[in-house]
């Protein structure tokens, strides 16, 4: 807490004070968005899928990014995975991370799609780790066209769940479906914040490419939920949609959605960052970085929004969650960005 005295002197004979409290609490610096991977020793329950060439050396460059040995990928994951990211936290400026469970597909009945979903984190799993460590806060998966929809995300807000992640566009989900309303109404009496996918997606396979529209979230957010649309809405790869003006409208529309910046110092995702940097923008904006997608900061300082100097300072960094975090603070996003989801959260 800081106390600051202001005084203010309006004449020479009559001084007139005037005594202003100001009580700033330091907000937590928190990482939004943090992918978990595994391969399901000790019985976890994840998984993951690598059936082509490009996955292969996807995973090889991100496994490495991250200061893990491809090696691992036939080791135990999760244990090794869990021990680099915990390390990478604690040795970083920031203070905690939003660490993502994740639903597999579902068709719109309902029926469970595994064949077409590429990795599996069960929500036991990050709520586990987030009991474990205090710098992993938890975020749940719920494809809410499962049968036992509404009776997990009971049992997760339960467990202390804050935060729900879903890809819409990936594992199918119309979130303006009318028959999702109690599901969004529930998470809003919750308290759970939504963090959704938004503008395409390179990584893993798409299911609907109409669903990375931002305005898919319109009935959630009529519903109350605060909603964090992941990566601002970009376009992922040459040619892709850029769907970011439309966020900008939401933003006029609802106080409460916000975007992240997460991936945004990638080779491909770096369109978006003109528009966003923007004061006024900034206020809606929050931190992420989508580890362990690969940071390289090229891109960003091609177009001129990464200072050479920076560049070459943190290029060589080997905390991918550092990396991105000063790269982000050479870019121009102000300390409000790190830690507005601790506001949010209300987390101190």
């Amino acid at each position: 807490m800081v106390i600051v005295w202001s005084y203010d002197c309006p004449g020479s004979i009559n001084i007139v004070k005037r005594v202003k409290l100001i009580v700033e609490e330091v907000m937590k610096k928190i990482d939004c968005h943090v992918h978990f991977v595994g391969g399901g020793t000790a019985q976890s329950g994840t998984w993951f899928k690598l059936k082509t060439w490009w996955d292969r050396l996807q995973a090889r460059l991100m496994l490495k990014g991250c200061g893990i040995e491809s090696s691992a990928m036939h080791d135990d994951l999760d244990r090794i995975y869990t021990e680099q990211l915990v390390k990478l936290i604690k040795d970083s400026s920031l203070d905690a991370l939003v660490l993502l469970a994740q639903d597999i597909a579902h068709a719109d009945d309902g029926t469970p799609l595994p064949d077409q979903s590429k990795f599996y984190v069960p929500n036991d799993v990050v709520l586990e780790l987030g009991r474990k460590h205090e710098e992993i806060i938890p975020a749940i998966s719920i494809h809410p066209s499962r049968a036992d929809a509404m009776d997990e995300l009971e049992r997760c807000i339960e467990s202390g769940a804050r935060v729900l992640k879903l890809l819409p566009n990936v594992i199918n989900i119309d979130c303006n479906d009318k028959r999702h309303t109690a599901f969004w109404n529930r998470m809003a009496e919750g308290k759970v914040i939504f963090l959704s996918h938004t503008g395409g997606e390179m990584t893993l396979p798409v299911m609907n490419k109409a669903y990375a529209d931002p305005r898919i979230l319109t009935l959630p957010l009529e519903c109350g939920v605060t909603c964090i649309a992941a990566h601002c809405a970009g376009g992922s790869y040459p040619g892709d949609k850029d769907y970011t003006d439309d966020l900008l409208e939401m933003f006029k529309e609802f106080p409460n959605l916000y975007g992240d910046n997460s991936a945004l110092c990638s080779l491909n995702r770096n369109k978006t960052i003109k528009k966003i940097l923007d004061p006024e923008v900034q206020e809606r904006i929050i931190h992420g970085s989508d580890y362990p997608v690969p940071v390289s900061g090229l891109g960003v300082w091609f177009k001129g929004f990464l200072p050479w100097k920076d560049w070459r300072k943190w290029k060589g960094c080997q905390n991918i969650l550092e990396q991105d975090y000063q790269f982000k603070k050479a870019m121009g996003f102000n300390e409000a960005t790190f830690t507005r989801l601790s506001q949010l959260l209300d987390i101190h």
